[in-house]
């Protein structure tokens, strides 16, 4: 039988646990975003000076489709803490897709480098279309809900190829 003192030792030491547990997920989708905000706001008056393709997503919409996939990859990431699911391959697919991610948000835009940023852009796409068939092996739900990545990615990597040609 455990005393009060043990009682709230292992009941703060819980805490911290799952402090750290559930806030490491979270912690690293909030770095990779903003990382990739940060980058992404030292080109914004750059990127508004190209010539752009005549179909072009508003800078809102872009914002809001971010913030969607970063929410939906939080949510993914506490569930599989939550379930202990987290196998390494998806790990591994996790850390490098938001390493891509960032690293073409500072060469894009903070390099502003059109060609750099479509080379990576396409290795992004790659990466998150292996992420979502390896997710969809261990839960077709969550492959299904996590399809917004990679289709985003097809699109915003029409549309730096389309900028990288018109420049």
């Amino acid at each position: 039988m455990m005393n009060n003192y043990s009682y709230k030792s292992y009941h703060n030491n819980m805490k911290k646990e799952n402090i750290i547990k559930y806030g490491y997920p979270i912690g690293i989708v909030a770095i990779v975003a903003l990382l990739g905000a940060i980058f992404t706001s030292k080109g914004l008056m750059w990127l508004e000076s190209l010539d752009k393709p005549s179909v072009w997503v508003p800078g809102f919409v872009i914002s809001i489709i971010w913030a969607i996939i970063y929410s939906l990859f939080a949510i993914y990431s506490l569930y599989l803490v939550n379930k202990n699911k987290l196998n390494q391959k998806v790990k591994t697919l996790l850390i490098l897709g938001g390493f891509l991610n960032v690293l073409w948000c500072y060469i894009f835009f903070t390099m502003k480098s059109l060609l750099g940023g479509l080379i990576f852009i396409v290795f992004n796409l790659i990466e998150s279309i292996l992420l979502i068939k390896e997710i969809y092996k261990t839960n077709k739900t969550w492959g299904y809900v996590l399809l917004i990545y990679p289709t985003w990615l097809t699109i915003a990597t029409c549309l730096n190829l389309a900028t990288w040609i018109l420049n």
